[in-house]
């Protein structure tokens, strides 16, 4: 194996959350190697809202302009690779590359996201980040008073309704099948008239990314301009998990207000680390997280009492930064 290169923290996931922990560690003086495979989830989709002074931003365009300014921070290396193995302890770490690459680490720092699970209803992957979309809040205001269809059955489609009428008057909710709903919540749906389909959806038929209506089994045709659906996620890699780190149901890490996750000197940040998917919170998880990380850095080297940043010409040569 190829000689390791010392780090103070190994980032692995290049997003919001990702870069936004290297830029604050970058300027507190630590050595750190963001390693990122380039396949964002939000790749498929043409603008990214949400992010004050950046709203309306294209997914990357809004990653190089975040790498152009970490640039100022010789400590911090971008490497375009995959991460294929984790291990080791607090202080101790380990992190190789698909291509071969080692990376000796004290800190692991996990902003791996969430990945999409294959699509399984015929035609989404064809609307899906043009004219459908899987958070209101994201894309809500460019469907503000248009006709919509909701995918979503049990209590995910419940809170989906509650939450488009805030952008819309005129949705209809597909479960593709039982709906799981309780009586209760049925009755909610139809003292509010919102129009419900059970039968199983046949297909999404589209022109050029944009809906037009959704085919159902039983013939119905369903005329909209647009779709919010309830994705099925997994956490964006298992690396976490080989580890010993927890996981939720739902799939993200289990971390403190600090991400912190339950194994020692391994935190995690952005999606991977919580349910509230927004490019803003990401970034901002990713931040507090860096200023943890930094903490314990030092005082593990006052402790030592070696000094708590490393000069600048024992920093590796290696990435994309430069």
């Amino acid at each position: 194996m190829n000689e390791q290169l010392e780090m103070d923290v190994v980032i692995i996931g290049g997003g919001p959350a990702g870069m936004s922990a290297a830029l604050v560690l970058g300027r507190a003086r630590k050595r750190v190697a963001v390693i990122d495979a380039g396949l964002p989830r939000n790749r498929v989709t043409r603008e990214s809202h949400g992010f004050l002074t950046r709203d309306g931003i294209e997914p990357g365009e809004f990653r190089r302009i975040a790498r152009e300014e970490i640039a100022a921070y010789p400590s911090v290396r971008f490497v375009d690779e995959h991460v294929v193995a984790a291990a080791g302890s607090d202080g101790d770490f380990t992190v190789t590359t698909a291509q071969g690459l080692a990376f000796h680490s004290k800190k692991l720092l996990f902003a791996v996201g969430m990945k999409d699970l294959p699509l399984d209803v015929d035609g989404l992957s064809e609307v899906y980040g043009k004219s459908a979309f899987v958070c209101p809040y994201c894309d809500g205001w460019e469907l503000r008073d248009q006709p919509l269809v909701l995918i979503a059955k049990g209590s995910r489609a419940l809170h989906l309704a509650k939450t488009i009428a805030g952008w819309t008057d005129h949705f209809t909710l597909c479960t593709d099948g039982d709906d799981e709903w309780t009586e209760e919540e049925r009755e909610d749906l139809r003292q509010h008239g919102v129009p419900v389909f059970t039968a199983l959806i046949q297909r999404i038929e589209s022109h050029d990314g944009m809906v037009k209506h959704v085919q159902l089994e039983d013939g119905t045709e369903v005329p909209c301009s647009g779709i919010f659906f309830a994705p099925k996620l997994a956490t964006g890699s298992d690396l976490p998990q080989k580890m010993g780190c927890q996981i939720t149901d739902a799939g993200t890490l289990v971390v403190d207000a600090l991400g912190k996750t339950s194994v020692p000197g391994i935190y995690s940040a952005g999606d991977s680390a919580t349910d509230k998917y927004q490019l803003i919170l990401a970034a901002a998880l990713g931040s507090m997280a860096a200023a943890a990380m930094n903490g314990e850095l030092l005082a593990e080297a006052w402790e030592s009492g070696k000094e708590g940043y490393f000069p600048l010409s024992t920093t590796c040569l290696l990435g994309t930064g430069e």
